[in-house]
């Protein structure tokens, strides 16, 4: 028998709409953006061994994502704290009294 809890479990209180700590989403925020740049290392990387192999055309494609990619990481690291929210959004619940469109069970239809 524990003491103090009268048979009863200790309640845990959960706060669901806290946010991430700062720490946390800056983490990951310097996670996504190294791995970014990691992609666009790779992307630079294959259009140079394409180019030198006469690639042609083809050497376009990794060299526009070697361009295009740091923009969208800079946009992402800089972007501001990420939703956390994993639930999605709440029910709306309206505190409408209720209808009255159908007699109630102790009433007479007559008149």
């Amino acid at each position: 028998m524990r003491v103090g809890h009268h048979g009863r479990d200790p309640q845990v209180h959960l706060v669901t709409q806290a946010r991430r700590p700062l720490s946390e989403d800056i983490a990951y925020r310097q996670r996504r953006y190294l791995i970014m740049m990691g992609i666009r290392a790779v992307c630079f990387a294959v259009a140079v061994v394409v180019f030198v192999n006469h690639g042609g055309w083809l050497t376009a494609i990794p060299a526009v994502g070697a361009i295009v990619i740091p923009y969208f990481a800079v946009i992402f690291a800089n972007g501001g704290r990420e939703p956390d929210n994993t639930r999605g959004f709440l029910e709306h619940r309206m505190n409408l009294p209720a209808r009255r469109d159908t007699p109630r069970d102790d009433q007479d239809d007559r008149p």
